[in-house]
């Protein structure tokens, strides 16, 4: 089994000035902030990055700081999905893959693919690209789901290694832990249901929140990992609130807003993306006291 991948991954949002330029100084802290906090590897460029408004020039500059600033040398995942398949195939030639341990590739989305279009689609995704692929499933935001049994048929390909499962559906999860190759990773992509998937066999998650409590999130998941339930149960509980926040008026502005309170970067969003109202920045002010104070 792929171990690099286990525990708790972080999809990285992006910093950003409020001219709107790439804030890389806060890049650097927030990368620092979540490998000091105890995660074990880095997502770049997945939802949580605003990876739609970002240019490619842009995403190449993005991934050079979160490399420069990863000094415990984490694993890298980069985010690599389209709804043009000769397109994404032919980006594989760029040489940032080289610097990178494995894609997230997201079901493509708009123009609706049925099941046997999106397993060849990550067929030759799979093919083409030059490191392990993780499949992304967010039907939320694509329109289109990933079904169990065509992700239990991906599973076999030799150059894809797992799933990040955000369509929040868990009679689907049990559908693919059930039938899956030992050595297939189901991941988590949604934080609030991820003491759920590890207590059936989920190696981890790739998270929103472990962005701002990088400590808290991964010590959730470290005690699942060990066995006391007790403990990682205590600490779900202790970010519903948090959690509920974050996700209200869209991700990342509920993000944006708690790192922000957090020190760590400004709250700015690229349009159409839109900063949170001031109700519940009120309501995620007093949250983040909270969780600090229990530490």
């Amino acid at each position: 089994m792929e171990t690099k991948f286990r525990g708790t991954g972080v999809a990285l949002a992006t910093p950003y000035n409020k001219d709107g330029s790439v804030d890389h100084i806060a890049l650097d802290r927030l990368v620092k902030h979540t490998v000091n906090g105890g995660v074990n590897y880095l997502v770049v460029m997945g939802t949580t990055a605003e990876s739609p408004t970002l240019s490619m020039t842009e995403k190449a500059k993005v991934l050079d700081t979160v490399l420069s600033s990863n000094a415990g040398n984490l694993p890298v995942v980069y985010g690599a999905g389209a709804n043009d398949t000769a397109e994404l195939c032919e980006y594989f030639k760029d040489s940032l893959f080289s610097k990178v341990d494995a894609i997230l590739s997201v079901t493509p989305y708009y123009n609706r693919p049925s099941q046997k279009g999106l397993q060849a689609h990550f067929e030759n995704v799979a093919d083409e690209s030059p490191v392990p692929v993780i499949l992304y499933n967010v039907p939320s935001r694509t329109a289109v789901n990933l079904e169990a049994g065509t992700t239990l048929a991906l599973a076999h390909h030799e150059n894809i290694i797992g799933v990040k499962e955000a369509s929040g559906d868990i009679n689907q999860c049990n559908q693919i832990m059930t039938g899956k190759p030992e050595d297939f990773l189901m991941i988590s992509g949604d934080d609030m249901i991820t003491l759920p998937l590890l207590s059936i066999g989920a190696v981890g998650v790739i998270s929103v929140m472990a962005n701002a409590f990088p400590k808290q999130f991964s010590s959730m998941v470290n005690r699942a990992y060990a066995g006391d339930w007790d403990k990682a149960r205590a600490l779900h509980l202790s970010l519903v609130e948090i959690g509920a926040i974050l996700s209200e008026e869209g991700n990342p502005a509920g993000l944006k807003c708690v790192l922000e309170l957090l020190g760590l970067c400004g709250g700015n969003l690229r349009l159409p993306l839109y900063p949170i109202s001031e109700e519940l920045k009120a309501r995620a002010t007093k949250a983040v006291a909270e969780l600090n104070k229990k530490g």
